[in-house]
């Protein structure tokens, strides 16, 4: 596998329910926190000039434990497959070694102004494929 990053989570009072149970939704904050420290770190390997957007296309994500309020939980961000102008990132929310949810996101670079699809940068890809 490529590229892979691990970000601790900081739990917030309103992620918890009234049984003390993380939301699905907020998990989903959890896995953009981990998308955010991915790309921070690829673009300080790879400098500020492959600062080239990328916007998802398509996200699944699978429940398989519940977390709770004072879980020490980090993700897991993975790249696992690179396209010419697409990436597929695994990502999990774990609590110490056990994996409690996993979400695979397909993501494409993106010109803003034409409004289309580009090619994933050269420098990007050294990078996303490092085991």
């Amino acid at each position: 596998m490529g590229l892979t990053v691990r970000t601790p989570v900081q739990m917030r009072f309103a992620d918890v329910d009234q049984f003390g149970h993380v939301n699905n939704t907020v998990q989903q904050a959890y896995f953009d926190l981990g998308k955010t420290d991915f790309f921070g770190q690829l673009w300080q390997l790879t400098g500020a000039l492959q600062r080239v957007p990328a916007i998802i296309v398509s996200l699944k994500t699978d429940f398989f434990a519940q977390l709770h309020y004072g879980d020490e939980l980090h993700v897991v961000t993975q790249m696992v497959e690179i396209g010419h102008k697409s990436f597929r990132l695994r990502q999990s929310i774990v609590r110490g070694e056990e994996v409690c949810s996993c979400s695979e996101v397909v993501m494409v670079c993106f010109d803003a102004k034409t409004k289309q699809a580009t090619e994933v940068p050269e420098a990007w890809r050294e990078y996303l494929t490092q085991e």
